[in-house]
């Protein structure tokens, strides 16, 4: 009897239409997921506090293939719960379960830090100074039962939750900060969580960053002044090169679960970023 990923390979654009991934690149994460698993799992069979013997209780219902696949599906289409479960024929208790487990162990596989940048003796002497990228984006959240202040973006008008991004050159996410609360300005989430650069490097950024010390700004137009033409050539030199993070945060956003308005416990939306942004590096990077 075929899996569903079985059947949703045989056509390579629609497995990369609901899953975000090409068939080579689920195949390799696949396989890094395939260890982590097996030692989680024989993890939770030995604990000491179990309630029944190894193998009673409740069973996961597919296979590994198929949990990894029904995870991917639920970030990039963001169906409900209920429907993934009718897909891999599951009760939504168990949808839920399954993915809370999966998620997890796709952020021991990418490893993307939240400060410090590490690059490889390759990276470190391939050029003489390294330029990062740095933005922050915003998701709309359900509005807060309390302290919704703390939510309410001036900016969007909406609530929201905020995270910060550091690219580089290739358009690989180095970092990627925890989600907090969309009211705070760029430029102090910055001040707070400033990433750990390699000697020999420096960040660019947008005039969200504007007074933000060691950061590559355009020039500001003066109040009631114009930019000399050399100021707007520099702007626009630097805008060609700073479209590398926009262009990450809409591949991102290719997965609607960051795309649309974020339905889950806000606990949740970190780890979530984090495993998508270790997903584009994946696919693209």
């Amino acid at each position: 009897m075929q899996t569903k990923t079985q059947r949703f390979k045989k056509s390579q654009r629609t497995f990369r239409a609901v899953s975000g991934l090409s068939l080579e690149k689920f195949n390799q994460l696949y396989s890094e997921l395939v260890p982590l698993y097996e030692k989680a799992e024989h993890q939770r069979l030995l604990k000491t506090n179990r309630r029944r013997k190894a193998g009673g209780g409740r069973k996961k219902g597919l296979l590994l293939e198929d949990q990894l696949l029904m995870l991917l599906m639920y970030y990039r289409l963001y169906i409900s719960q209920e429907f993934l479960g009718i897909l891999f024929n599951l009760h939504n208790c168990n949808v839920s379960r399954q993915i809370n487990y999966i998620g997890p162990l796709l952020a021991r596989i990418f490893k993307i830090p939240t400060k410090k940048i590490k690059l490889t003796e390759a990276e470190l002497t391939e050029e003489e100074i390294i330029e990062f990228f740095v933005d922050a984006t915003e998701q709309q959240i359900q509005r807060p039962g309390k302290r919704q202040k703390r939510y309410y973006s001036g900016k969007k008008k909406k609530h929201t939750l905020k995270n910060q991004i550091v690219v580089d050159r290739k358009g690989k996410i180095r970092t990627v900060t925890k989600s907090i609360p969309g009211k705070k300005h760029d430029k102090k989430l910055f001040d707070e969580t400033k990433p750990i650069l390699p000697r020999g490097s420096n960040f660019t950024g947008d005039l969200g960053y504007y007074g933000a010390e060691g950061v590559t700004l355009p020039n500001k137009k003066p109040k009631g002044k114009k930019l000399t033409k050399e100021e707007k050539r520099f702007n626009k030199e630097l805008s060609r090169r700073r479209i590398t993070v926009e262009h990450s945060f809409g591949k991102m956003k290719i997965y609607q679960i960051l795309s649309q308005r974020f339905r889950n416990p806000l606990s949740k939306h970190s780890l979530i970023f984090k495993n998508i942004a270790g997903l584009h590096n994946l696919m693209f990077a």
